[in-house]
């Protein structure tokens, strides 16, 4: 199948091409004859029932510094002139990003858009996992000092971090003296206006945090991130460790309830995080990574899984 694909992600240049999930799915794309589009969030443009963008045709290879050729600009019409939009420009999930979802999902007749936009929008990743409490660790949602104490005096020792955080960012771990919860409390409130996640700790964290990638509903592979020393934050982005694992029965429990939903949703490309083999932390669902590492230390090919995915369902 000739597929002609868009891929609204961050600029190009930017790219970290040693593990960065989204130009490995363009390395696989273009090896498999599809046409490659590039275009970033803010040049989407609605006028007169149509949804146009200002895209470069491009082709990958993987050299660092010189990874990408873009040729001349073009307008595209992202309804009749692309078969499939790959949504991947990275979080903060802001306006600006809930409002490139809100545009994309008028043209979700004509265009298949990975992952489907209304589904990202209402599926943030640390609130989406809400819907499977059963599978976390004691968690709440709140803005409230007093609440807060009240959990830590609860648990002994817990994690505080943003709503709609990203990367291992701004994620603080409080210790039994609540020493800063309140002065941490005061700065969330101050830097954001939503409610913020505080989690009970939970020390098997050392062990690692393992991102399980799942395809339309089905495992795909997994991978281990360790915490640097002297870190709770597992996060390859923050100086986590790769390593190569396999799957607790607990974990393959937690995908088989995820993965009907997940399908349903039409959320072809998911990455989930637990920690300890049990506790399941987020559902990651607007630019999910992990998928290089997987595929190093498991030998699988989890692009090919990603868009074999992708013409299944243009098949109908």
């Amino acid at each position: 199948m000739t597929l002609r694909i868009a891929f609204q992600m961050d600029p190009m240049e930017t790219l970290n091409i040693t593990g960065d999930s989204s130009f490995a799915l363009m390395l696989s794309a273009q090896s498999r004859g599809y046409t490659l589009y590039h275009y970033l969030a803010p040049d989407l443009t609605w006028e007169g029932e149509r949804l146009y963008t200002m895209a470069y045709p491009v082709t990958v290879r993987r050299e660092h510094g010189n990874h990408f050729t873009a040729g001349e600009p073009v307008i595209l019409d992202l309804g009749r002139d692309v078969d499939v939009i790959m949504m991947r420009q990275d979080p903060p999930f802001d306006l600006s990003y809930i409002t490139a979802t809100h545009l994309l999902e008028r043209i979700q007749g004509e265009t298949l858009i990975a992952n489907d936009p209304a589904s990202v929008r209402n599926a943030p990743e640390k609130l989406f996992v809400l819907d499977y409490a059963r599978f976390m660790p004691p968690t709440m949602i709140t803005r409230s000092l007093g609440a807060a104490r009240k959990f830590l005096a609860e648990h002994g020792e817990i994690v505080l971090k943003p709503l709609h955080g990203n990367g291992g960012k701004a994620i603080f771990k409080i210790g039994k003296d609540g020493a800063n919860l309140a002065s941490l409390i005061e700065v969330f409130n101050t830097a954001y206006v939503e409610p913020h996640m505080v989690q009970a700790f939970v020390p098997t964290v050392v062990k690692g945090d393992k991102r399980i990638v799942l395809v339309d509903g089905v495992i795909a592979g997994a991978v281990n991130r360790i915490p640097g020393k002297g870190e709770i934050r597992s996060n390859l982005a923050v100086g986590g460790t790769a390593a190569k694992t396999e799957l607790t029965a607990r974990e393959i429990e937690i995908c088989e309830a995820l993965g009907p939903e997940l399908k349903k949703r039409g959320l072809i490309f998911v990455g989930i995080d637990v920690i300890g083999g049990e506790w399941l932390t987020e559902i990651n669902v607007t630019s999910p990574t992990g998928i290089v590492a997987i595929d190093k230390f498991n030998g699988t090919d989890t692009c090919a899984m990603i868009w074999n995915a992708i013409e299944a369902r243009l098949k109908g």
